[in-house]
């Protein structure tokens, strides 16, 4: 936009003149003047960077240069997992969301002006719900982890409790948004330990919903949260949990490819199924765009976050479709609210909805059986590394990850940047969660056969070179991986 002189930049609408305008018109003498109320302490956090203006040249290349100090996994053999995994996304995905009509994906506020995107919104609710067994699914969340904590809160609001037992098998990152939601909510959580085989402890479970002989009530819980696939990928035994909870909610969070073989938690009795849906079409990234699924029970539609895309008929009979349900303030008022969940994961939601249109039903039963298949075939080689050290730290069944128990004094930090001198990004370091001596591996449908070879024998190597799994480098200038 061009302005006056002595704007200094015609990306700045207003001149010194209209500014001091501005000013004079409110009672203020100066820009510091207007923001004075603002605490010193609220300030001194935003002091400023101190970057010297640059040209878009130098700019690029500024960031071409730190964007080249990350690792490309498309050069790399992934077994990453712990919620993100690397998925085959078909070509039509990326066309069909690079469309300028679906790109930019903030949907008016007049809603039935944009019929494409209800349209696809209500297929990817259809899809939620055929995937996870439940009756509603909104049109996205934030991630897995938002979602979940968001049915916490649905579940409290229907069942006015505020205790609710949280399995520790559940995604420790998954685990810390809970705690600062329920910290916000004055919600009361409760551990549940899992067992040696990764599996949630019944014994535990029951201790916590029996009333102790002292007890006049009964322990009055708002819902079991429950993780399947788990965090190290173990497939939770859901049967006869929601028989048990009575009227408790049973939230269960689990990997939508997984759902392509395993009996569909809403077949288990589940209130609520929530899910990471990154998986679905969207490309591993660090530190998001993610997808939250959310489905529940029609009953509690009402008290479901986020928004519903319905299907009607207009006055010609003609089949339309219109936001049936928008419980986010933004369109009622804040104190009958369910959210603030918004538009900005549709992007997301839409790549989920065209990557399970193009699979199908048969091909994401294919896709989910591959995983599974490979995993097990690495599970079982590196099982035959007990000589070298090598177990696994579960016994229980697992869909495309598990936890591999390193030989003893061996760091995970040091196992795996050995493995990515060798290309391969070899799992995920379990030291911060409490495992120290182990890794979460992950195999999707991607990895080959010599690929899986390949881990095992670089494994069995780094086994037999000695105590220093340093990089020939790292030795050389006395430094430590990261």
């Amino acid at each position: 936009m061009a302005t006056g002189s002595g704007s200094g930049s015609e990306f700045i609408p207003h001149t010194p003149e209209d500014i001091a305008e501005m000013l004079a018109t409110i009672g203020a003498s100066s820009i510091d003047e207007l923001f004075s109320d603002i605490p010193h302490e609220v300030l001194k956090r935003y002091k400023p960077l101190g970057l010297e203006p640059r040209s878009e040249l130098e700019v690029v290349r500024e960031l071409r240069k730190l964007a080249a100090e990350n690792i490309d996994p498309t050069e790399f053999i992934s077994f990453l997992g712990g919620g993100i995994y690397d998925h085959f996304i078909p070509a039509v995905v990326e066309h069909i969301i690079s469309r300028s009509e679906f790109y930019t994906a903030y949907t008016p506020y007049q809603a039935e002006i944009s019929q494409g995107t209800l349209t696809w919104m209500f297929e990817f609710q259809t899809m939620v719900c055929e995937l996870t067994g439940m009756e509603v699914a909104n049109s996205s969340m934030y991630d897995g982890a938002t979602a979940l904590a968001e049915a916490m809160f649905m579940a409290s609001r229907v069942t006015g409790r505020r205790r609710f037992l949280i399995a520790e098998s559940i995604n420790p990152l998954y685990r810390q948004v809970l705690r600062t939601y329920a910290w916000a909510a004055e919600l009361e959580l409760i551990p549940i330990p899992y067992t040696e085989r990764g599996q949630l402890d019944r014994e535990a479970l029951e201790e916590e919903l029996t009333p102790s002989p002292s007890a006049s009530a009964e322990v009055e819980v708002g819902g079991l949260l429950i993780q399947s696939p788990n965090f190290f990928g173990i497939i939770e035994d859901l049967e006869g949990l929601k028989e048990r909870l009575g009227e408790a909610f049973l939230i269960v969070s689990a990997n939508p490819i997984s759902l392509g073989l395993l009996k569909p938690p809403g077949e288990f009795g589940a209130d609520i199924v929530v899910g990471e849906g990154q998986a679905l079409g969207n490309p591993p990234n660090f530190g998001g765009p993610l997808l939250g699924l959310f489905a529940t029970r029609e009953k509690y539609l009402r008290q479901m976050p986020g928004r519903v895309s319905g299907r009607t008929v207009d006055a010609e009979d003609k089949v339309g479709y219109v936001m049936a349900l928008q419980t986010r303030e933004q369109h009622i008022r804040r104190e009958r609210a369910t959210s603030n969940i918004c538009t900005n994961e549709a992007l997301c939601a839409l790549a989920a909805t065209v990557w399970l249109a193009a699979l199908g039903k048969e091909g994401l039963r294919k896709l989910a059986e591959l995983s599974l298949q490979k995993a097990h075939y690495l599970a079982e080689r590196i099982g035959g590394l007990k000589g070298k050290g090598y177990k696994l730290k579960f016994s229980g069944p697992f869909f495309n990850e598990f936890v591999v128990r390193l030989p003893r004094g061996r760091k995970p930090s040091e196992l795996l940047a050995a493995l990515r001198e060798a290309k391969i990004l070899g799992g995920l370091d379990l030291s911060p969660y409490g495992l120290e001596d182990s890794i979460l591996v992950a195999v999707t449908e991607k990895r080959t056969k010599g690929e899986l070879d390949l881990l095992v024998k670089r494994l069995e190597a780094i086994c037999c070179d000695g105590d220093d799994l340093r990089s020939e480098s790292q030795r050389e200038t006395g430094r430590h991986p990261p």
